[in-house]
């Protein structure tokens, strides 16, 4: 279970840079827009603070790839509190854009449910 929460977390941490990507680094492209639903207005206004978002998301990608090299390298309590703690945080982030956007569920979904997954095989491998 250990090894299927790292890869999990993995795919969620390749999932979050390109999330930062869209909005670090291509925001006001027609591909971003269409992703986000979002005007040529509505991306240039928004421009900073998806800028700003997209570094978190690249943060907490970093933070469980960091995790999954230290427990491959036997470091694996700081290992797995890190890949814990960036795809708990993901997973969380998830859960607040769903209630606090009903209509943006498909996207909490996609971003949160593998990290979520994530999670559970690693603590239950993590228990056993």
């Amino acid at each position: 279970m250990i090894i299927a929460g790292l890869v999990l977390a993995g795919i969620a941490a390749l999932v979050h840079v390109f999330i930062f990507y869209l909005e670090s680094l291509a925001w006001t492209t027609e591909r971003a827009r269409s992703t986000f639903g979002t005007s040529v207005e509505e991306a240039q206004t928004t421009k900073q603070l998806a800028f700003n978002q997209g570094f978190y998301n690249l943060f907490l990608a970093i933070a469980v790839a960091v995790g999954i090299v230290l427990y491959a390298s036997s470091a694996r309590v700081a290992g797995a509190t890190l890949v814990l703690t960036g795809a708990g945080s993901m997973a969380a982030a998830a859960l607040v854009l769903v209630l606090s956007s009903p209509d943006k569920a498909a996207a909490a979904l996609k971003q949160g449910v593998v990290p979520a997954l994530a999670v559970v095989a690693l603590v239950i491998g993590l228990a056993l």
